[in-house]
């Protein structure tokens, strides 16, 4: 059995995630008058909202492109 495919997708995998976070840390650096993780702890539904829908548009768009 071939493996090359398998490992190939766990390093498109890890490429993504690593591409996921540097997008949210650009995005943090972005707006310095919002503490992201802050405002989580106090519980802030819109942050998370915006939070979740970055990772989801970041997650298509990186799909699409390691595809």
């Amino acid at each position: 059995m071939d493996y090359t495919i398998i490992i190939l997708n766990f390093v498109y995998a890890l490429i993504g995630l690593g591409i996921l976070y540097f997008a949210y840390w650009i995005f943090d650096k972005m707006t310095p008058q919002l503490d992201f993780p802050e405002e989580l702890k106090k519980g802030n539904l819109a942050v998370a909202i915006v939070i979740g829908a970055l990772f989801i548009a970041l997650g298509i768009i990186i799909g699409g492109a390691l595809n």
